[in-house]
């Protein structure tokens, strides 16, 4: 199926189409026909009823039933929500999603015939009443109107083009989406260093998993999940920290407690009791901001009493004596003090670990989004190999990606500063030189800004202009406060999205983009599967999938782009990128998903990382000793609380898409806070109150649920509403120095009760999957 073409000329007019709706006597006479058609299929239905057998019933019914599904647009896609990758097939009748059904279970290697309410429910934000469908520039009066590509495209080429001309391509930025394609998210990296030369360009894998990378990338060698969706399934033991696992990534979760179920042991620890702690062997509440504590405490449990696996570290690994010299300082009384975790859990947690054939370590966000989230993933990496839990089935690390396409378009696709796709390091003169000479251009080997660093360079005027590309950058950054100031200072800003969301209030030009269900290409979902995308709806109104965006804008600012598809544009990124070096749409399709690295067309794609050597330059895991750290900020007598932020099942990041349906708004129609009941109870805070949580940098005022999830000293908010926007309390200051990931899950908070009504909170916890 095609993409859409471009909608500005009279030619793409469908006005005299006979599928529109005549008016006057015309339409008149049109509609009494087609109400008496149905009066007569009535009637035929009755006189059926009566004088057939039940099974010629049925068979005509199938038969209508068939007829019927001829007249819908049916495509296999893979899901647009976070990044687990289940596949399905949707129906459209071409102006709206009618459903979402089970593909062949052989064609959805991840989930089968699972899929969560929001891959299964979650699509009027396409039609919404409120979908961008037309291009907007700023009038001389601030505000916007209407205005056609041309002028758009003309105005973003001229406001991008000034900066560049005055200040260098330095003083620009651009932030990729992780919503859209990997071909989409290779030409957003080519477009910002050969066409703007800047080299700073990320994305939303800033703010959650880069410090994931960075630790896995120093220790393993590849910056992604070690694992595939059956080693998950079929492992003896996990040990799972920081993850909401059954409410942010439901099919997983499902995985999970059954293979639980079937006899698997489940460790887990949180600040929270999460639902996946239910079905836990041993659950363990810990104190916000000191895992690495935790962790080496685990460690230290394994190297005193000889569970380690002695010829997998001294085979495979180096590193071992400064992490065994590391982690003496942890002490089963040091341990608890420091993180509230009792000696026996400890004890019973590695003794559960070393017992076990097989073991899996997954996490996400609770272990990343710290200023030492680096860290705490290499101490991770250092407890999964000297247990040898790598490179053998049901074995090996998973972080659990949020974003449908943070692992290849955030990461894989390279619009990061620092490296080209495939994580080439753009430092590397060889490497530089092959892009140099495949996108004509000269690239500076200075790495660019990080996302987060973009918004504090712009304080300086080191950053002039943004291209942000589906990122609300407004709600999703640390101290939106800032980021807000940030956005309404820039000389110029473009924004590219499905909606005006907050952050196009403060754009300049804002360009109607395309949602995956109108476009064709690739994700990479979090197990490194390739798997297709398929356009089954024509783009609303005048939106263009980004690709055709930005291959416009390439020719209006010089770069002659000549791409027929996303199949042209994969065809490029296997050319340059030797972890794709075998994925081509045409594959893709055939295989049902490839996993990288594939390096070549003869080669079948890679299950399991790690099975003969690591990704380094002697084969070798490079552990690495990590000493004691905590929060940047820690509680006090004025702010007593630690906050921790996270999702819920019923609402998806900033709500651009979750927000528009009802259905899902009636389970979680707000942010609120969890506060311990022993804390309610002195603060004289009953559920449903509305209190106002303050940090040093700004307050919000939720409704309160008074739940023992949470400990007595710590308090709980998810991230999904502007309303609240609780990234009003966060830092953008003080970042991990390896990732510069920022520090969403500790806050030191005050709360109090606030004046006004109390309002019912429904918490969002019953979970709905596609195989109940």
């Amino acid at each position: 199926m095609s993409e859409n073409p471009d909608s500005d000329s009279d030619s793409d007019s469908d006005s005299d189409s006979d599928s529109e709706t005549a008016s006057g006597v015309a339409g008149y006479m049109q509609r009494a026909k087609q109400q008496a058609l149905q009066n007569v299929e009535h009637v035929a239905e009755g006189v059926a009823a009566e004088t057939l057998s039940e099974g010629k019933l049925f068979e005509i019914a199938q038969s209508i039933g068939d007829a019927r599904l001829e007249e819908l647009t049916v495509a296999d896609t893979t899901c647009g929500y976070c990044a687990v990758g289940c596949r399905f097939d949707l129906y459209s009748d071409g102006e709206e999603i009618l459903a979402a059904r089970p593909t062949a279970e052989e064609d959805a290697p991840v989930n089968g015939i699972s899929t969560c309410v929001k891959g299964k429910f979650g699509y009027n934000f396409v039609n919404s009443d409120d979908r961008l469908t037309t291009p907007l520039v700023r009038d001389e009066n601030g505000e916007f109107r209407e205005a056609t590509w041309d002028e758009a495209l003309a105005r973003v080429a001229e406001g991008l083009g000034e900066i560049k001309a005055e200040h260098g391509g330095q003083a620009l930025s651009v932030i990729a989406s992780s919503k859209a394609t990997n071909e989409e998210n290779y030409l957003m990296g080519k477009f910002a260093r050969q066409v703007l030369n800047t080299n700073s360009v990320d994305n939303c894998n800033r703010l959650c998993h880069s410090s994931t990378v960075a630790g896995l990338a120093q220790t393993y060698g590849y910056g992604a999940a070690s694992v595939s969706i059956e080693d998950l399934e079929t492992t003896d033991c996990y040990l799972i920290t920081g993850s909401n696992t059954t409410e942010a990534h439901p099919v997983i979760g499902t995985r999970i407690k059954q293979n639980v179920r079937d006899g698997a042991d489940l460790l887990v620890f949180d600040p929270r009791e999460v639902q996946i702690a239910e079905y836990a062997t041993q659950y363990s509440r810990v104190q916000p901001g000191y895992d690495a504590v935790w962790i080496n405490g685990i460690t230290r449990y394994l190297i005193e009493n000889d569970l380690y696996d002695e010829t997998f570290v001294a085979e495979r690994t180096t590193g071992f004596e400064d992490v065994k010299e590391a982690v003496v300082e942890f002490t089963p009384d040091r341990v608890e003090a420091v993180t509230g975790v009792p000696h026996e859990e400890i004890k019973t947690a590695a003794e559960t670990i070393a017992k076990a054939d097989t073991c899996v370590f997954g996490w996400t966000l609770g272990l990343t989004e710290h200023s030492h989230g680096t860290e705490n993933v290499i101490a991770m990496a250092n407890l999964a190999a000297i247990t040898g839990n790598l490179g053998k089935p049901g074995t090996g690390v998973s972080p659990f990606r949020g974003q449908n396409n943070v692992q290849g378009g955030g990461g894989d696709m390279g619009p990061l500063p620092d490296n080209f796709p495939g994580y080439q390091d753009i430092a590397d003169d060889e490497i530089r030189a092959k892009f140099e000479d495949a996108w004509e251009c000269e690239i500076s080997p200075e790495y660019g800004y990080y996302t987060t660093q973009m918004f504090l360079a712009a304080d300086d005027d080191d950053v002039r202009g943004m291209y942000i590309i589906g990122e609300n950058a407004a709600l999703s950054e640390p101290g939106i406060n800032h980021a807000g100031n940030v956005l309404e200072s820039l000389d110029f800003l473009v924004v590219q999205d499905l909606f005006v969301n907050e952050t196009a209030e403060y754009a300049d030009v804002v360009l109607p983009a395309c949602s995956f269900v109108e476009k064709t290409g690739t994700f990479t979902n979090t197990d490194r599967t390739v798997q297709m995308v398929k356009q089954v709806m024509e783009p609303k109104g005048a939106s263009r999938p980004d690709w055709k965006i930005l291959q416009d804008l390439a020719h209006r600012m010089g770069r002659d782009w000549d791409y027929d598809s996303t199949a042209e544009i994969m065809d490029e990124v296997n050319s340059l990128t030797p972890l794709y070096g075998g994925v081509t749409h045409d594959r893709v399709e055939s295989d049902g998903g490839l996993q990288w690295p594939c390096w070549d067309e003869d080669h079948p794609g890679t299950k399991r990382l790690y099975e003969d050597a690591f990704n380094t330059e002697d084969g070798l895991a490079h552990l690495q000793g990590i000493g004691y750290s905590e929060p940047a900020e820690r509680p006090d007598d004025e702010y007593p609380f630690t906050l921790t932020t996270g999702r819920v099942l019923y609402q998806y990041h900033t709500g651009t898409m979750t927000h528009r349906e009802e259905g899902i708004m009636e389970y979680t129609p707000s942010d609120f806070v969890e506060i311990h009941p022993d804390v309610a109870v002195n603060y004289g805070i009953e559920d449903g109150d509305q209190v106002q949580v303050e940090s040093r940098r700004g307050a919000i005022t939720v409704p309160a649920q008074v739940t023992d999830r949470v400990g007595r000293d710590t308090v709980f908010a998810p991230i999904h509403f502007a309303e609240s926007a609780v990234n009003q309390l966060t830092d953008e200051e003080r970042l991990d120095p390896a990732a510069a990931t920022p520090e969403y899950k500790v806050s030191a908070v005050r709360i109090s009760p606030h004046e006004g009504d109390s309002k019912p909170v429904r918490s969002g916890d019953i979970e709905l999957t596609g195989d109940d």
